[in-house]
């Protein structure tokens, strides 16, 4: 039976970097929507926009698409603004779909669930860059595409764009815990992610949050959008199912 996605990216992501993804979605008959977050759109203002705006612009979509019975599924840091999207209008959707993403507490920001080193790289990059952050290529090409080849890790480098710092340094504001929504909730771990260390993992640390949920995992990087949009696919319709 055909689903309804909306999936959100992570970021230094738009839209555009997941549509390989959807489009194996949508060969297997599913409705998929990629809509960019704001502060990643083409002339968004980095310096401004924060984690309340980014949440914002996904609540918007979806009403303004008239939008129900929605998986709604983030990357990294689009678990941030999933989960916000998710305390606004639960109504409208079905299950949240986590993939190697972060699931806060209320009162938490993005920042608050990072190594302590990227905070001072962030901190530093944002300061000399009008508050927007930039990945450096090194950390890209070891820690969030260390399954691709040169070839492909420089090519998505390439497509990355400037993301407002204030979306990690915000803290999320949740009306309950998402283990308290009455949603379905998946996680998909991606096992070669070293994105966060694994002595911080993305699984179970930031997944048991969820309380009870669905675990999908395949052997990939943090960025499987870009090097295995094929099994990714696979990955989030085996954990948006009914």
């Amino acid at each position: 039976m055909p689903d309804t996605y909306v999936l959100v990216h992570g970021a230094w992501h738009t839209g555009a970097e997941i549509e390989a993804v959807a489009a194996v979605m949508r060969e297997a008959g599913h409705t998929v929507h990629c809509p960019t977050v704001a502060g990643n759109r083409p002339g968004d203002d980095r310096a401004s926009t924060g984690l309340a705006h980014a949440i914002d612009s996904i609540v918007a979509f979806i009403e303004e698409q008239n939008l129900s019975e929605v998986r709604l599924a983030g990357h990294s840091y689009g678990g941030m603004v999933i989960s916000g999207v998710a305390d606004r209008i639960a109504a409208r959707l079905k299950r949240l779909v986590y993939i190697n993403a972060f699931v806060p507490l209320d009162g938490e920001s993005l920042n608050d669930m990072v190594p302590p080193h990227y905070v001072a790289m962030f901190d530093a990059i944002a300061g000399a860059g009008n508050n927007a952050v930039n990945l450096p290529f090194e950390i890209w090409r070891d820690a969030f595409i260390n399954d691709a080849d040169m070839v492909t890790a420089q090519a998505a480098y390439a497509k990355l764009n400037p993301h407002p710092y204030a979306t990690f340094t915000d803290k999320i504001k949740l009306s309950q815990p998402l283990a308290a929504l009455a949603l379905g909730k998946s996680y998909v771990n991606c096992q070669q992610d070293i994105a966060l260390p694994h002595s911080m993992p993305w699984h179970p640390r930031l997944s048991e949050r969820l309380g009870l949920f669905r675990l999908v995992e395949c052997p990939g990087s943090h960025e499987m959008f870009f090097s295995n949009p094929k099994r990714l696919a696979q990955a989030i319709l085996e954990a948006g199912r009914d």
